[in-house]
């Protein structure tokens, strides 16, 4: 994880009630102690970001970055992609789709190319507000970089995170467990580890 341009190791649990909200927890290390934590919430559609130097909530574009974030992550169940109402797809060519998904009363988009031979998706891309005093939204990637085999499940196994006006990843993280169909509902709302 990057940090104001400074590379960080990090320990992450990103817990999704799927399609609807989430939560990540966050702990950037240096040498193996936490130096930044990190604890954010997206429920019913608004985000609750609290890191070390406040909490940001109540932003309507912080709340459209997250919509996204947990829309991208989504490529964890992808399967989720077909069984919600409000989410739809749209050809473009061969590899490459317009995925359309709800965000309040509106629709926001990705565009995902796929991998023309394992018909997996490579990434998703979006226009998304990278801070709340933007005046433009900035075009930003997630990144399936490998796929592989948890718990039996095939998943992208290697995940980036990048804006697209920046040289490399702010976010590159290994998955290295999953846990499916578990009660998430009150540690979805919870503060901590």
């Amino acid at each position: 994880m990057r940090y104001k341009g400074v590379p960080l190791k990090a320990r992450l649990r990103f817990t999704h009630k799927a399609g609807e909200s989430y939560r990540h927890y966050i702990e950037a290390t240096f040498w193996g102690l936490p130096v930044l934590k990190v604890n954010e919430h997206f429920l019913n559609g608004k985000s609750h970001l609290a890191l070390l130097f406040g909490v940001v909530e109540g932003d309507a574009k912080v709340d459209q970055a997250a919509n996204l974030g947990l829309w991208s992550e989504t490529m964890v169940f992808p399967s989720v992609y077909l069984s919600m109402e409000d989410v739809r797809w749209e050809s473009m060519d061969g590899t490459t789709a317009r995925l359309v998904v709800p965000f309040d009363d509106e629709e926001d988009e990705f565009i995902v190319y796929f991998n023309p031979d394992t018909g997996l998706i490579d990434r998703m891309e979006a226009m998304r507000w990278r801070d709340a005093e933007d005046a433009e939204k900035i075009r930003w990637q997630a990144q399936a970089l490998e796929w592989g085999k948890v718990r039996g499940w095939h998943i992208h196994t290697l995940f980036a995170a990048q804006w697209m006006d920046e040289s490399s990843p702010w976010l590159v993280a290994r998955i290295e467990d999953v846990v499916w169909n578990v009660d998430v509902s009150a540690y979805i709302k919870a503060e901590g580890i």
